[in-house]
C-alpha cells in the first residue's frame, strides 16, 4: 500500500493488521481520485472508518491542508498514528477513536465543514442512507464538497440522499463499488 500522488507520491503506508480492515487498493485509490480531483488547493477531509488512514492520506498528499481521521479499533488508529507521523502530518491531522455516529456528532458540535468526506466502512456494515443523511442534517459537508462511498459491488446505494446526488458510480473488480456524491 502506498500513496499514488502528491507531495507524498510513492511513500509506503503500514496496513492495519490482522483481517479486520480491507485496504482500498492502489488501482482504485489511483482513479477515484482522478474523478474527485486530482490535486487539491487547500480544504479539509473528513476520513471515516478511515482504517490505516491511505485515503485521507491520499487526500492530504494531494493538497488539501487538514484530515480528520476516525476509527473505532484501537489496532487502526495505531496504524494512522503510525502512517502520519511517518510521512510527518502530525500539524495538519487530528486521529479520533470514536464511532462512527458519535465521532459526526462531535464534529459537529466544533461546527467543522469540510470539502471531501470518504466513507469507506467494512463492506455491508453499515447504512450509507443514514450516513449520508446524518452529514446533511449535522451539515458537515461544504457547499461544493463532495462525499465518497466505497462498498461491496452488490450493494446499491441510493441515487438521491438528503439532498445530495450520486454524480459518478463505478465497479472495480467483482467486490468493490465506489460512488460519489455532490449537492445539486
Amino acid at each position: 500500500m502506498r500513496v499514488i500522488a502528491g507531495f507524498h507520491k510513492g511513500r509506503q503506508l503500514e496496513a492495519v493488521p490482522g483481517r479486520t480492515t480491507r485496504p482500498t487498493s492502489d488501482k482504485v485509490k489511483e482513479a477515484v481520485f482522478q474523478i474527485m480531483g486530482p490535486f487539491f488547493e487547500q480544504g479539509a477531509c473528513l476520513d471515516l472508518f478511515a482504517g490505516s488512514g491511505a485515503l485521507g492520506i491520499e487526500a492530504l498528499s494531494r493538497g488539501m491542508e487538514k484530515g480528520i481521521f476516525v476509527d473505532k479499533h484501537p489496532k487502526a488508529i495505531h496504524t494512522i498514528h503510525e502512517n502520519i507521523r511517518t510521512l510527518k502530518l502530525e500539524d495538519s491531522s487530528e486521529v479520533f477513536r470514536a464511532d462512527s455516529f458519535r465521532a459526526l456528532n462531535a464534529i459537529s458540535k466544533r461546527e467543522l465543514q469540510f470539502d471531501l468526506i470518504l466513507l469507506d466502512p467494512p463492506y455491508k456494515k453499515a447504512d450509507y442512507g443514514e450516513l449520508l443523511e446524518t452529514i446533511e442534517e449535522l451539515q458537515l459537508l461544504k457547499e461544493t464538497g463532495m462525499i465518497y462511498c466505497e462498498h461491496n459491488a452488490s450493494e446499491q446505494l441510493p441515487a438521491e440522499a438528503s439532498g445530495l446526488y450520486v454524480i459518478k458510480h463505478e465497479t472495480y473488480n467483482d467486490t468493490t463499488g465506489i460512488t460519489i456524491y455532490k449537492r445539486s
